[in-house]
């Protein structure tokens, strides 16, 4: 297949959308077929996206998609125009709905998309209503956004939600045919998987916890930290390791290890993250996100994550860890932490467990086969159907 890739940055930059935009890409190119990524530029509108990127990073990030979207109509004329300039057999847009929105092909070919969110589910979800608008006057935009939403996922032929939760809103809110929408988990954001180990716990050693992220409150870093001090209250010799973001200080003890930023890119530092996957007994990560790389990348670790039961977390009660409930205090963390050290065997076993279902969903060979499949599926509907 000939599939042309639509988003609003390039993959080739894999430091976006936190790696998914270059992820999905290149499982496309693995298992799809020829990829061609689409110029990310605004064709006719280009000089209100140059303006755009002038202003501050916290008003761009938020008025760039916005502005898009309103100048859709503009835009639209630049991408058929590159679709029209080689015969492909599909669309794949990726994250940004906006560079789909008002398009006509020029020619028959299979629409398609993903995301791991979308602007209006995630608004009126828990995870959205934590964190509230940080747009003044978004409100005034809010049934404007879904309108375009309803009209581009309607005109998709196929589209890939990462989460059940998000497959079950999306249908519910845009009336989604269900035949055209499939649920397929994104995969870990790592080059090589690690080899297999087992992985125990023991009361007389040391029990590691392990946070991930950029953002320490958003991520909840306070939880893990009150959920270490618990622990130790009660005797347990727990330890706390910290990656991607540094703590204010009353977060920070003797038992707290700080890695601010650890580049996968750099040997030391990559082998330093695999060692902090390695020792760690639990990922501790009560955020509010619409999915979330790091509990993938722990299943293939054969880490058990606890998490919160909000959003689209791929975590999997008994499978790959815990999704507890969203009003769940630091004790029910303790508590739970606890019932597996005094039965080791079952740690073990969830552990197996967390990376069995890395190695059968929570990988991007995995996605890309799957979603392979129904591309090709389609294209061959979409060519018997055109003669």
């Amino acid at each position: 297949m000939r599939i042309a890739y639509l988003c609003d940055h390039s993959p080739l930059d894999r430091n976006l959308y936190s790696g998914g935009n270059a992820r999905i890409h290149d499982a496309l190119r693995a298992h799809a077929g020829d990829v061609d990524i689409l110029d990310t530029g605004w064709h006719r509108a280009e000089a209100a996206r140059r303006l755009i990127d002038k202003l501050p990073e916290a008003v761009s990030l938020r008025a760039r998609w916005r502005a898009r979207l309103a100048l859709s109509r503009i835009a639209s004329g630049g991408v058929a125009r590159d679709l029209a300039a080689a015969r492909y057999d599909v669309l794949f847009g990726a994250y940004a709905f906006q560079t789909l929105a008002n398009l006509t092909p020029p020619c028959p070919l299979v629409t398609a998309y993903t995301s791991d969110a979308t602007q209006t589910v995630y608004r009126l979800s828990e995870v959205g209503q934590t964190f509230g608008r940080r747009f003044r006057g978004g409100s005034m935009l809010d049934a404007w956004v879904e309108r375009h939403e309803r009209a581009v996922f309607r005109a998709c032929d196929l589209v890939f939600w990462p989460s059940q939760w998000l497959w079950d809103a999306a249908l519910a809110r845009y009336g989604l045919d269900p035949d055209r929408c499939h649920m397929v988990p994104w995969g870990a954001n790592i080059d090589e998987a690690p080899e297999p180990e087992e992985k125990t716990l023991l009361p007389d050693t040391p029990l590691r916890l392990l946070l991930i992220g950029r953002d320490w409150f958003a991520k909840g870093g306070p939880v893990a930290f009150d959920t270490m001090n618990l622990l130790r209250d009660r005797g347990i010799d727990a330890r706390l390791t910290v990656i991607g973001c540094v703590p204010p200080e009353f977060h920070v003890n003797e038992w707290v290890t700080v890695h601010p930023q650890l580049n996968k890119a750099v040997p030391d530092e990559l082998a330093a993250f695999n060692a902090a996957f390695r020792a760690a007994h639990f990922l501790v990560q009560p955020s509010f996100e619409s999915y979330g790389f790091a509990f993938c990348e722990a299943s293939a670790h054969g880490l058990p994550s606890l998490c919160l039961r909000v959003g689209g977390v791929p975590v999997w009660d008994g499978v790959n860890g815990h999704a507890l409930p969203p009003e769940s205090a630091v004790a029910d963390f303790a508590d739970l932490i606890q019932t597996y050290l005094q039965a080791p065997e079952r740690y073990a076993a969830l552990s197996r467990a967390a990376r069995d279902i890395y190695e059968k969903r929570l990988n991007w060979d995995a996605w890309g086969r799957i979603v392979a499949e129904h591309l090709r599926e389609a294209v061959a509907r979409k060519k018997s159907a055109t003669g």
